[in-house]
């Protein structure tokens, strides 16, 4: 098809609600008093082509764009694209600024109630005048920077409102500004490492062989050597009394019963496999920050891996210090980035997380859990996540179940998913199965328990950027 038929037909299907968060996504681009006489998307294509970020053999900036204005619809039957192609795409060279997608993202997230409230806040900033009834919140981030409130490195004000109205958009903007620091913090230290494009990770994924590799996979396998292989942090929360003493909301919270049965048995695992392993209990919120700090700064030269065992309640995107504060997975990941811990950089970084993704029981069973939620035998582990894997490569995250949903604890025979882990990795290891294949039988076994109501089931879920094959020999 012709390439301005192309752009017409997908300019047809733009509302104008799409067309001002484009516009938005553009301003790095094009300036707001030319915007001012773009009245539609084709207006928009057309500004776009002049620029040269519109061409008919390059269309990676208008995929940009209709990835993050979620128009994957557009993407698909348009322009035969999917999404995980565009989101590598970013994540090798992005074209509109992490800055600018923020504020979109959290025009995207407020509510019309809450946009009222933004503007009661800011009307001491703002003249009211300039703060019209029908102002979207694009309309006063676009007000905001022309009066010098809201920038890249200026987002104090809008923080003050956002922790007064909404503190989930409050960490989305602290969370951008870690992750703005660690790309400075790469850029004067090591150079980061690039993720494997797709089709080299899915061939990770797909380990076939069950043996030791030979001489010539050597380098397709990560090097797994040395004595001890490095070290295996294990945190185990179990006694939550001073969350329930310091923290109204959680009255109802549990002390993690059966938790210590599978410290244990990941002790007694990981030793076999030859790592030192640490044994850390019941950490605060504050101390599993430092904890993680800790390790980063240690030498890992002359190790091979880095392993860290999470026990603990959680929510969507974090886990819980006894002391009922919440502490981000992806920061403690972070922690060991190449650019932040670089005897590690290249070497394989493993994080097994037992803890709830949010508070909803999947189809099938109920047990303990560990969550402020109570089964009929089993307890939930309630853990929020957001986006844990790191950015860099060479890290394996181990989940206990899939976004939203609860994880199940019996208090006599520990978890579904760390007692599947240690059986699996003490049965496979010896013959060389590498951790993919291992972690996918883990994911058959704990996805087929049932609780004795048979209403609750969890599904596991690894995630990675690893490069290589990663096997623990025990050799």
């Amino acid at each position: 098809m012709d390439f301005h038929t192309v752009l017409y037909n997908i300019a047809e299907e733009i509302d104008s609600q799409d067309l001002a968060g484009l516009k938005f996504l553009c301003l790095d681009h094009i300036p707001l008093k030319k915007q001012e006489f773009i009245k539609d998307a084709v207006g928009l294509f057309k500004v776009l082509e002049e620029k040269g970020l519109l061409e008919e053999n390059d269309l990676s900036f208008l995929k940009e764009l209709l990835y993050h204005v979620n128009r994957i619809d557009l993407l698909q039957h348009a322009l035969d694209t999917s999404k995980l192609e565009v989101k590598c795409q970013i994540q090798t060279k992005a074209q509109i600024s992490s800055y600018r997608v923020l504020l979109f993202n959290l025009s995207e997230d407020v509510a019309k109630f809450e946009l009222k409230s933004i503007k009661f806040m800011l009307s001491h900033k703002i003249p009211k005048c300039k703060l019209e009834d029908n102002m979207t919140l694009i309309d006063i981030f676009i007000e905001m920077e022309k009066r010098g409130i809201l920038g890249e490195g200026n987002l104090d004000d809008l923080k003050k409102v956002c922790d007064v109205i909404d503190k989930n958009l409050l960490k989305k903007i602290e969370d951008y500004e870690s992750s703005r620091d660690l790309v400075e913090r790469s850029t004067e230290r090591v150079p980061v490492m690039e993720i494997q494009n797709v089709e080299e990770m899915m061939s990770d994924l797909q380990a076939t062989s069950g043996d030791f590799p030979g001489e010539k996979d050597q380098d397709k396998v990560y090097k797994m050597t040395s004595k001890p292989r490095g070290y295996c942090l294990i945190i185990n929360n179990f006694d939550f009394q001073r969350a329930r003493k310091e923290k109204p909301e959680h009255q109802n919270i549990r002390d993690r019963k059966g938790t210590d049965i599978d410290a244990e048995a990941l002790k007694n695992t990981f030793k076999e496999l030859h790592f030192e392993t640490i044994h850390l209990q019941d950490r605060t919120a504050k101390q599993i920050r430092e904890d993680l700090q800790n390790f980063r700064d240690k030498t890992h030269k002359g190790q091979d891996c880095f392993v860290c065992c999470l026990l603990s309640h959680g929510d969507r995107g974090t886990i819980y210090g006894i002391d009922g504060e919440e502490v981000a997975i992806r920061d403690l990941t972070s922690y060991f980035f190449s650019s932040n811990c670089p005897s590690l950089a290249g070497k394989p970084k493993v994080f097994f997380i037992q803890a709830c993704q949010g508070k909803t029981i999947q189809s099938g069973i109920t047990v303990d859990t560990d969550s402020q939620q109570q089964g009929a035998s089993l307890e939930i582990d309630t853990f929020l996540q957001s986006e844990c894997i790191a950015d860099e490569a060479d890290f394996l995250i181990g989940m206990a179940t899939v976004e939203n949903y609860i994880s199940y604890r019996h208090p006599k025979e520990g978890t579904w998913y760390i007692q599947s882990l240690c059986k699996n990795l003490k049965e496979k290891c010896p013959r060389g199965v590498p951790i993919l294949d291992i972690l996918t039988e883990v994911n058959s076994e704990v996805s087929q328990k049932m609780d004795q109501n048979n209403k609750g089931k969890q599904m596991p879920q690894p995630k990675y950027t690893l490069r290589k094959k990663l096997v623990f020999p025990i050799n």
